[in-house]
C-alpha cells in the first residue's frame, strides 16, 4: 500500500463501499444525508469513502440490527469519534514527552561502592560482575 493511504484515505466510491458493507448504495445516501456516516467528496461532489468509513457503516448495522434508534447511533458513533480523536492525540503527545526526556541535555550521575561516576542521560550505570566470597569466622 502507499505510504500516502490509510484507513482514512477516501478511495472507494459509493458502490463500493455499499459491496464492502453489505449495504445497497441508497442506504449510504440516506446515512449520508442523516449525518451517520459522512464520506468525503470529489471535486465533482462524488462520494468517496475509506476503510474508516466502511467500519462504520458496517457498526451502523450491527447495532441498527441490536434495535438501536439511528439518533442512538449517530451519538455512538461520535462518542466512538471523539474517543479515536483523542487518543490519537495522547500518543502525540507521549511521543513529544518522550522526545523532550531524552533531549534533555542534563548531566546524570550514579553511585556505587567505587564512588560517583557521570553517565550518559539515559543509561544505566555499568554492573560489575565481580564475585565476592564470604566465610564466617568460627569462633571457638
Amino acid at each position: 500500500m502507499p505510504e500516502d493511504l490509510d484507513e482514512s484515505s477516501p478511495i472507494f466510491s459509493i458502490a463500493a463501499a455499499a459491496e464492502l458493507a453489505g449495504m445497497h448504495p441508497q442506504t449510504l445516501r440516506q446515512y449520508d444525508r442523516i449525518g451517520l456516516v459522512q464520506p468525503q467528496r470529489t471535486a465533482g461532489n462524488t462520494r468517496r469513502y475509506s476503510m474508516r468509513d466502511i467500519g462504520q457503516l458496517r457498526q451502523v448495522q450491527l447495532l441498527s440490527q441490536e434495535g438501536v434508534s439511528l439518533e442512538g447511533i449517530r451519538r455512538i458513533l461520535d462518542l466512538s469519534n471523539e474517543v479515536r480523536g483523542l487518543k490519537e492525540r495522547v500518543r502525540e503527545l507521549e511521543a513529544t514527552l518522550a522526545d523532550q526526556v531524552i533531549d534533555r541535555r542534563g548531566r546524570v550521575f550514579a553511585a556505587g561502592v567505587e564512588g560517583v561516576t557521570s553517565i550518559r542521560s539515559g543509561a544505566r550505570p555499568a554492573k560489575r560482575n565481580q564475585v565476592v566470597v564470604w566465610r564466617p569466622l568460627h569462633r571457638g
